[in-house]
């Protein structure tokens, strides 16, 4: 299935959920080059919120822009396989090479703000992350290595301290949801 096919077939969880995706669907419409950061006012970003088998864990990593606990994710890149684009970032991230889509349907999507930063010296403005994100289970067990360029730290989080390991008032939000729908 495509991206925008995928994206269209999402039922939203809540009304925030509603609302991101008819503005990503608004913006894919709007945009030719949403899938890549040449759109320097929205594009779309694939995401993984990663749990362990129990479901008690999640892996996060330190991430340096933001400088607080993320989940992982990129940018598109040009790549509609969307789910390809989170699992490869899940082992740029992380390291890990045991890995699977709990399933292949999109988990969540969220309309993410970015604020202005600097990234290998150079500004970048501030912008929409058009974030599509996956269910995924890892082995606890794989060796974590961080990606020194743009994370200083992964580890498995309990699921119970996720939410108060971010400083963004908006991903506590997300996170909150994402456990949510988890235990549902």
């Amino acid at each position: 299935m495509n991206m925008m096919d995928l994206i269209k077939a999402y039922k939203p969880f809540n009304e925030q959920e509603k609302k991101d995706k008819e503005m990503i669907l608004k913006c894919i419409d709007t945009f030719k080059d949403i899938l890549t950061r040449e759109n320097e006012i929205a594009h779309i970003t694939s995401s993984a919120f990663v749990i362990n088998k129990n479901k008690d864990k999640v892996l996060m990593v330190h991430h340096n822009i933001y400088n607080t606990w993320s989940f992982t994710g990129g940018h598109a890149d040009g790549e509609d396989d969307l789910l390809a684009v989170a699992i490869k970032e899940v082992k740029e991230e992380t390291g890990v090479k045991h890995i699977r889509p709990i399933t292949l349907d999109i988990f969540s999507l969220e309309v993410l703000p970015v604020l202005g930063h600097t990234k290998k010296g150079k500004y970048v403005s501030a912008h929409l992350h058009l974030s599509i994100c996956f269910l995924m289970e890892a082995n606890e067990n794989d060796e974590l290595i961080v990606k020194k360029d743009e994370n200083s730290d992964v580890k498995w989080i309990p699921i119970n301290q996720v939410i108060e390991s971010t400083n963004e008032p908006h991903m506590k939000k997300v996170y909150r949801k994402l456990i949510d729908k988890i235990k549902k």
